[in-house]
């Protein structure tokens, strides 16, 4: 009994056990990432939607938006966006353009740019990716610094003004 092997099982071995690092990395090679999809339209196809398609897909508001029109500086913004575009080579990302318009609807045609957007003293760089479609561009350039409760500083108590301030 003490000269039998003390691992005699077929699981044990090393070459099951190198089958199955094998069939792991199968299965990692077969693994398909998620595809994303705006209300059902992937994005693809979202960006070849026609106009008339695409406002019966966003929300009622930015619906209500597009049929009373979008505006003269809107549609101008999006003829800059197609022209730093078109000058772009395939896999790098466009030259910021700067814009003050917050209440802009993000379309599938600006996904890939950069906007920089007005946040009332700077322009903050707003890097259009598919999850924003539908959401406005003052939603990603927040317009006021949040405060920090609870830290010594500036206004706080008698005993903060000691405090150096950087």
């Amino acid at each position: 009994t003490y000269n039998e092997p003390l691992v005699s099982c077929a699981q044990h071995s090393p070459q099951t056990n190198m089958s199955k690092a094998d069939e792991e990395m199968e299965l990692r090679k077969k693994h398909t990432f998620k595809t994303f999809l705006y209300r059902g339209v992937e994005l693809e196809d979202l960006v070849k939607v026609h106009k008339e398609e695409l406002i019966n897909l966003v929300h009622a508001r930015a619906r209500r938006r597009f049929k009373r029109g979008i505006g003269a500086t809107a549609v101008r913004l999006l003829k800059k966006l197609r022209k730093v575009r078109k000058n772009v080579a395939y896999g790098e990302k466009p030259p910021t353009v700067n814009a003050h318009l917050r209440n802009m609807i993000i379309l599938p045609e600006m996904i890939g740019s950069v906007i920089g957007v007005y946040n009332g003293k700077a322009f903050t760089m707003v890097d259009v990716k598919p999850d924003m479609v539908g959401h406005y561009l003052g939603e990603f350039s927040i317009t006021y610094v949040p405060t920090r409760h609870g830290r010594p500083g500036m206004g706080g108590t008698k005993s903060s003004k000691f405090i150096p301030l950087k």
